[in-house]
């Protein structure tokens, strides 16, 4: 994120007679990484928090300061499709990646940066007693039982895909109260008790603390939701937007992933 001490080097960076600095990634600054005092990622929801810290030390290391711009996949792509500036692009999805390729916003190669699992939130001590995908199913209720009050991301997100795919893998019926476009509001209507039940990422409920509990979805771990980036067409600075993914892939970028509950992604 921006910061004093980013700018500060950013700015030394361009004065005549300075030496451009190695960049983050361990090459040699161009013209165009000289230049950027700042780019802007475009970062699934699921990521917001963890990215900012990633940003922090990426701007430490290189002087180029970071914008994380994070919101649901799909609202992301919506606003750059209609325009919207920034640099580099990280849905929670391959499926959102490939509609950004298909409409030719973004530069090849994409790589993956890191990968989530799906799992069922419950508010703090599980008050509905929920133990799997089987007790949110509606054909319970259908033969005299009653369900859960569940949440879910939208189909058209990627954690409601996900949530899908889950249902169909375990053969269940989801009737959720409501459809969220990002993972975060699903989360939040399981820690405010809106709701018994939400299908979040794994590393959602981590974030949320003592707030949730969480239960596995059985096989989920088979079906795991992948975060590829790449450099978007209309940046203003692809070298250092290049440099930023490279960051993310390295040692440096993949800890503080690791530590949110991340798992890597197969990109090396």
């Amino acid at each position: 994120m921006r910061s004093s001490a980013g700018l500060l080097a950013a700015a030394l960076l361009v004065l005549p007679g300075c030496t451009p600095a190695p960049n983050a990634g361990g090459g040699h600054a161009t013209d165009d990484e000289t230049s950027a005092a700042q780019i802007t990622v475009f970062a699934a929801a699921s990521l917001d928090e963890v990215m900012t810290a990633v940003a922090d030390d990426y701007a430490a290391a290189s002087g180029v300061d970071v914008e994380i711009s994070s919101a649901g996949s799909a609202g992301l792509l919506a606003q750059l499709e209609q325009g919207a500036p920034a640099d580099v692009f990280i849905p929670a999805d391959e499926q959102t990646m490939e509609r950004a390729v298909s409409a030719e916003l973004i530069s090849p190669p994409t790589r993956d940066i890191a990968t989530n699992t799906l799992v069922i939130a419950v508010p703090a001590g599980n008050p509905a007693r929920i133990r799997s995908l089987q007790d949110l199913d509606t054909s319970a209720a259908d033969s005299g039982g009653s369900s859960p009050t569940l949440v879910v991301c939208a189909e058209q997100v990627p954690c409601g895909a996900a949530a899908q795919q889950a249902a169909d893998a375990a053969e269940v019926t989801l009737d959720p109260v409501s459809e969220e476009l990002a993972v975060t509001d699903v989360l939040g209507k399981v820690s405010s008790a809106e709701a018994d039940a939400g299908l979040v990422y794994s590393t959602d409920v981590l974030r949320a603390g003592d707030q949730v509990d969480s239960v596995e979805i059985e096989g989920a771990e088979a079906h795991p939701n992948r975060y590829p980036a790449a450099v978007l067409q209309g940046s203003a600075h692809p070298d250092a937007a290049r440099d930023f993914i490279d960051f993310l892939l390295s040692e440096a970028g993949q800890q503080p992933l690791r530590e949110a509950g991340f798992s890597p992604g197969d990109s090396e």
